[in-house]
């Protein structure tokens, strides 16, 4: 590394001895908080993606699987990196000691401007639009349930880590109990006349399309790497969060889609624009659509709180190491949480609540503006893997990535190929994602003047 970069690496290691991230998050908080931030919107809305892209039942819960998979191996990578690294800003850290401060910086900004708070605001979207289900309030129904949810769940976290841990937990219970109930219904109460026969469409067995959907369900599992400085016996209970996590998540995933097609049908499944919905109609009529659109809105109220709790943590480190955002670096001692990185990021995800409704597609662009630049960095984290083993030979590993170097290869294979596909599949929002990251660039030389 450079000695500028030394220089910050060693700050990272400086902690005020007044005001400090604890670890007082226990295993079971963690996976709850995991499981509650991925089970969020892609399971209602990709598996009719899914089986329109492939041949027969089958292949559809082979995807899945293979989905499963795909993120246990980037778990293994990541599961090295946080047990070696445990530190609040997680994926910023890991670059700041691979890469130095300025892809450290580039990586803080992406993630403040463009990656978690789209996130969020993605998220806010489709709360939004089920919740307008439930008690419309008009034109503008979505985005102020957006807004209202983001603005009641940053003020939860704000509270303390208890408020936003405990919201977490009883959001995620509630969320995967729906989950199971609606299995239950498909597989139970639903029995179709044809439920595996074949789809008849134009590109059969599509495995590349198929899997940017599959996977775009399973992202959110690598937030487990922002709270590593916060969960308590984190060398031993790193590793089994994300490996639970990950096994809790694919059986909820592989059993919902199993539901699906012995409910539905293959085919029915794969036309469907409300799969969930459509399958509770047809066992209980309008009340059993009612009630989906009831758990859709816990389910992504969920996702949304988990968002906002990881993400404020990189802020906090972007604050800590940069004069220019030092703003952020305050963490709040009585209720253990980054008061300033929390306000910043809701007031972020207000705004790009109000471009998603100035655009009238707010869930669609707000996918566009964080898919290129979310898998880049992801391929950056396990190039950073095969830095610093190399780099940093000398430093304590708990857990090391098994079969290295061909675990951590494959899973920078995977994020190459989503990295490209986000490219080729997305319009304009992409466009604007990737030129917010390229304003950053100033940001960063005002920075590097600032800290001269």
């Amino acid at each position: 590394m450079s000695r500028r970069a030394d220089r910050f690496v060693d700050k990272l290691s400086v902690v005020d001895e007044v005001a400090k991230p604890k670890p007082a998050i226990a295993l079971q908080d963690a996976i709850a908080l995991i499981v509650g931030l991925v089970i969020g919107v892609g399971i209602f809305q990709t598996p009719s993606l899914v089986a329109d892209n492939l041949g027969n039942s089958y292949t559809v819960m082979l995807a899945w699987f293979l989905g499963g998979v795909m993120s246990f191996i980037g778990a293994l990578c990541y599961g090295e990196l946080a047990t070696a690294y445990p530190h609040p800003g997680g994926n910023y850290h890991y670059f700041m000691r691979a890469f130095g401060a300025k892809v450290a910086f580039l990586f803080a900004w992406a993630r403040l401007a463009v990656i978690q708070t789209g996130s969020i605001a993605t998220v806010a979207f489709v709360f939004g639009d089920y919740a307008a289900q439930l008690v419309n309030l008009g034109t503008y129904s979505s985005p102020i349930y957006a807004a209202l949810a983001i603005g009641l769940l940053t003020a939860l976290n704000i509270a303390g880590v208890e408020q936003g841990k405990w919201t977490q937990n009883w959001l995620s219970l509630a969320k995967v109990v729906g989950l199971l109930l609606v299995v239950v219904v498909g597989v139970a109460f639903i029995s179709p006349s044809l439920p595996s026969a074949p789809i008849q469409n134009t590109a059969p067995n599509n495995w590349g399309a198929a899997m940017v959907f599959v996977l775009f369900s399973f992202g959110g599992w690598n937030e487990a790497a922002y709270i590593s400085a916060e969960l308590r016996n984190a060398e031993r209970n790193m590793v089994r969060l994300m490996l639970w996590s990950i096994g809790i998540i694919t059986a909820i995933y592989m059993l919902i889609n199993l539901a699906y097609i012995h409910g539905l049908g293959l085919e029915a499944v794969a036309n469907s624009e409300a799969v969930a919905a459509d399958l509770m109609r047809s066992a209980f009529g309008e009340t059993g659509a009612l009630f989906i659109s009831l758990l859709i809105a816990i389910a992504t109220l969920g996702a949304t709180n988990a968002n906002i709790f990881t993400g404020a943590r990189t802020n906090y480190a972007l604050g800590q190491d940069f004069r220019l955002f030092s703003f952020l670096g305050k963490w709040r001692r009585s209720a253990n949480t980054p008061k300033n990185a929390l306000l910043v990021q809701g007031a972020i995800a207000l705004a790009l609540v109000l471009l998603g409704t100035f655009t009238r597609n707010g869930f669609a662009t707000m996918i566009d503006y964080t898919a290129p630049v979310f898998w880049f960095f992801f391929l950056l984290s396990g190039i950073s893997l095969f830095v610093l083993r190399m780099r940093e030979p000398q430093t304590p590993r708990p857990f090391r990535v098994p079969l290295y170097p061909i675990t951590p290869l494959l899973f920078c294979l995977i994020c190459g190929y989503l990295l490209y596909s986000s490219l080729a599949y997305t319009g304009v929002g992409a466009i604007v994602g990737v030129l917010v990251l390229i304003a950053g660039i100033p940001l960063l030389l005002l920075s590097k003047r600032q800290q001269a």
